[in-house]
């Protein structure tokens, strides 16, 4: 490759050394350009600028020779957005080209340069350069006080899992237009939002109450489970389980666990001597107590993610730490019936250590986990009920893991190395996410431009003052695109002009949630109540 440029530029060279002799024959002189710019920012031909101005462009053209600007040709050089008026610039090498009419926002505009005899040269070859206009950066929306528009989020949130909830189960769907499949996790987030719908008077106690007996009798009596644990899918208006994949189609010990942690959170909550409430608390402690966390150990000494009466343990994941699933060995711990050993623990989660990091990004220095975090969801899974502000162990302080985990994603957001259009201090968020023509885990090491607004609403707790700065950018600014009937909607992509058409429970479930821990600790709270809870974190060696 290094052989072929130097030939190649060596070939150039030579090239156009001789076009004084060309153009002393009488043949116009060959010419390529130098370099192009728009407002001063580099243009290539293999990549767009973004964010660019619609008022006042000014696109630069430099030349390898002098051009003659009163043989500019309209039809050789074209620009998508009209006509362009034409000037020198610093010299009669660089031409200044600048469009007659007011462009056009978050739109694509492309300069076409054709290898034909304008300007007084020849051109030698053809050149197409682009770049992308800002987003519209007026209010979409009336400007409301920060508490107004968090409850607002909140509320409109809300109605994912309250108006969209499954009419047989009330469990969570998977996603808008699931139709019958429900969701084990995001229905453990979901049903976190009760307390919150209640405490901010979007429903009534009664209603939260009718609602989870409803889901909660539907759990203990009709949901296929899997000694004791339930599947990543369920079909709400059976409770058969659903494959996930074509193996997956049994117990699921995360998707489990996100769920007890929900139902734990709202067993606290529902604290009431009447009959609804005291229904609540019973079927949820029998859920809790059936659940066989030694199962799923399969004889060894770490818990495995899968089990299936089809396949066995042919999925063959342990459950190994650092990333979402803290929350799995913290409640197989505190199990009344079925606990682990700290010993489990600390080799099948912590393997004796080796999810420590240690290492600084972004001059933040990151505890545990992979380099520069991973996608946040890391830092809200496990964290929706289990309260990390006094956690610790002998491995990390979670609250200085969390803070720094959020930070580092923040602030490689804002350096923006890949150039994406948006990214900034108002605009950043990477985790778990529908994608253009996909659906990834996104983070600082598997970044395609996708922002998901849950990444950093859900990091309000730990990252306050710049999550509050992202969601009034999602609101305010993207709210005419991102903004409609179940909040914020899943992901978008302004170098793709692409926003997400979907809601997803797991993701919506962390912007309710965590909100409200982060106002009034509420989930935190109740959690934490569990005396089971509090035994098995002290069993484990936690202080918190």
């Amino acid at each position: 490759m290094k052989i072929k440029t130097i030939l190649f530029s060596f070939f150039l060279l030579s090239f156009l050394s001789c076009s004084d002799e060309i153009s002393n024959e009488g043949e116009l002189q060959k010419a390529v350009v130098f370099s192009a710019h728009v407002n001063g920012v580099s243009m290539t031909a293999s990549s767009s600028v973004y964010g660019q101005p619609v008022d006042d462009v000014v696109l630069t053209l430099e030349f390898s020779t002098e051009v003659d600007i009163e043989k500019f040709d309209p039809t050789a050089i074209t620009f998508s957005g009209g006509d362009l008026d034409v000037s020198y610039g610093e010299s009669h090498k660089v031409l200044e080209l600048k469009p007659g009419d007011r462009l056009a926002y978050f739109k694509k505009y492309t300069l076409s340069i054709l290898p034909v005899e304008q300007l007084g040269i020849n051109m030698v070859e053809s050149y197409s350069y682009s770049f992308v206009t800002c987003y519209d950066p007026s209010d979409k929306f009336e400007r409301i006080s920060d508490e107004e528009l968090l409850t607002l989020v909140q509320e409109q949130t809300f109605k994912y899992f309250w108006d969209y909830a499954h009419p047989v189960s009330g469990l969570a769907r998977e996603r808008l237009g699931s139709g019958d499949t429900v969701t084990s996790g995001g229905s453990g987030f979901g049903v976190m939002t009760i307390p919150v719908g209640i405490e901010r008077g979007f429903i009534t106690r009664s209603e939260g109450a009718e609602r989870m007996a409803v889901i909660v009798d539907f759990l203990l009596n009709k949901a296929e489970r899997f000694h004791g644990a339930f599947s990543h899918w369920l079909d709400g208006a059976t409770g058969k389980a659903k494959a996930f994949s074509s193996k997956d189609d049994g117990g699921d010990l995360v998707e489990t666990a996100l769920l007890m942690e929900g139902l734990l959170t709202v067993q606290q909550y529902f604290n009431q001597d009447n009959e609804t409430e005291k229904s609540i608390r019973d079927g949820i402690q029998t859920l809790w107590e059936e659940v066989e966390w030694t199962w799923y150990l399969n004889g060894g000494k770490a818990l495995f993610w899968h089990w299936s009466p089809n396949h066995d343990w042919a999925m063959n994941m342990h459950i190994s730490g650092w990333n979402e699933a803290l929350i799995v060995y913290v409640l197989a711990a505190s199990s009344p019936t079925y606990p682990i050993s700290k010993e489990v623990y600390d080799e099948g989660w912590t393997r004796n250590g080796g999810m420590k990091n240690g290492r600084e990004y972004y001059g933040v220095k990151l505890p545990l986990g992979p380099d520069r975090g991973g996608p946040l969801f890391f830092s809200h899974y496990s964290f929706l009920g289990l309260d990390p502000r006094n956690l610790s162990d002998a491995y990390a302080d979670y609250w200085e893991q969390n803070v720094a985990h959020s930070r580092i994603n923040f602030e490689y957001c804002k350096a923006n190395p890949k150039k994406y259009a948006g990214y900034g201090e108002e605009c950043w968020g990477l985790t778990a996410s529908d994608i253009p023509k996909g659906y990834t885990a996104s983070s600082p090491s598997n970044d395609n431009g996708t922002i998901a607004p849950t990444a950093a609403l859900s990091s309000m707790p730990y990252t306050p003052e710049e999550s509050m700065k992202a969601l009034r950018h999602f609101y305010y600014v993207l709210g005419d695109r991102l903004f409609k009937e179940y909040g914020f909607r899943d992901a978008f992509n302004l170098s793709s002009f692409w926003f997400a058409p979907s809601y997803i429970a797991i993701d919506q479930g962390p912007i309710v949630v965590m909100i409200e821990n982060h106002r009034t600790g509420l989930l935190w709270d109740c959690f934490m109540k569990n005396e089971d809870v509090q035994r098995g974190l002290t069993n484990l060696g936690f202080t918190y």
